[in-house]
């Protein structure tokens, strides 16, 4: 008979197959914002089959189209429409990605055994790794509740990231011959973090999921308290004096928070699109060595996703504590 889990074999089982709850609504709102986009554009935006530009495989009988658009297309471009939705090229790269995760947080745990191998070892290994990192940080109380959500965002960022350098992804799709070669215009994947509506949708699932911990960990009171109230001991006239001075406090921290989400949208954002664009620069820059001269900043790219995913994961988690710090909580920084 195979020997029962062990306490933390089990623990690691439900923590790994936690960080896969924030896959649904990321997507869910995600979509929205495509629906948005699809809206204000109109339905000219879509672009049929028999309206595309010609494909990969066309491109000996084309001819040479001058006054192309330089760099990559801000915009995610739309492949199809399901029931008047819109299906673009990030949101299906990003189903794609989380579809892999799915698949491999279900391979690794499974079987779990006392002893892990294999998918089970790198998935303990990653998930305890980053439970220890979350926990020097905010302490373990919040850690115990918000784990889930920091582990989850920390591997799809990574994930998507280092996906979207695959060969392929943003090669393939619809264009046209040039005097340099063959350009695609419409390409068939895109960078899941490329896209400003990925990156707004986790901003957005993150500043309500804020606000839920905070109410839930100080209450009302407390929560306008730590933005409006006065901080230390103080009595007589300087106490009134600095209520007003901590109450005009309080509103430039309001502000603040409520720049959060968009900060944190363009900052994973405009690094991403930014590496994007920096390999189709240098792909396209020399005829003849676009295989050779990208390869340098692939290896730039990887540090690149790992960082923006460690950032993005670091800021929610600081944000986190500021508002949400109990007392025995103080000596975590």
């Amino acid at each position: 008979m195979p020997q029962p889990l062990s306490d933390v074999s089990k623990r690691d089982s439900r923590r790994a197959k936690s960080i896969l709850l924030l896959l649904l609504p990321l997507l869910v709102c995600l979509g929205i914002g495509q629906k948005a986009i699809g809206s204000q554009n109109g339905s000219g935006s879509h672009v049929n089959a028999a309206d595309r530009p010609l494909s990969v495989t066309q491109q000996n009988t084309a001819t040479p189209v001058t006054g192309e658009e330089k760099g990559l297309s801000q915009r995610a471009e739309e492949i199809t429409r399901v029931l008047g939705f819109p299906i673009t090229n990030s949101m299906m790269f990003s189903w794609i990605v989380a579809l892999a995760l799915i698949v491999f947080a279900q391979a690794a745990t499974r079987n779990m055994r006392p002893v892990p191998t294999g998918a089970q070892n790198l998935m303990e290994w990653l998930v305890e790794g980053l439970y220890k990192f979350i926990e020097g940080i905010i302490g373990p109380h919040l850690t115990e509740r918000t784990f889930w959500f920091f582990a989850t965002i920390f591997i799809f960022i990574l994930s998507a990231n280092w996906f979207g350098l695959v060969p392929g992804v943003g090669s393939i799709g619809w264009g046209h011959q040039t005097t340099h070669g063959f350009k695609i215009e419409h390409p068939l994947f895109r960078g899941a973090n490329a896209d400003v509506n990925m990156t707004l949708a986790m901003a957005l699932v993150f500043f309500a999921l804020w606000f839920v911990w905070s109410i839930r960990e100080v209450g009302v009171l407390g929560f306008l308290k730590e933005l409006f109230g006065p901080k230390g001991d103080m009595t007589g006239v300087l106490k009134w004096l600095m209520v007003v001075v901590f109450f005009a406090a309080g509103c430039l921290e309001v502000i603040s928070i409520l720049f959060r989400p968009v900060s944190l949208t363009f900052r994973l954002y405009g690094n991403i699109f930014a590496g994007e664009n920096m390999l189709d620069t240098m792909a396209t820059l020399v005829p003849g060595l676009g295989w050779l001269l990208p390869v340098p900043f692939y290896f730039l790219e990887l540090l690149m996703g790992l960082v923006q995913a460690v950032v993005f994961m670091l800021l929610t988690a600081v944000f986190t504590f500021l508002m949400c710090q109990h007392e025995e909580d103080s000596g975590h920084t």
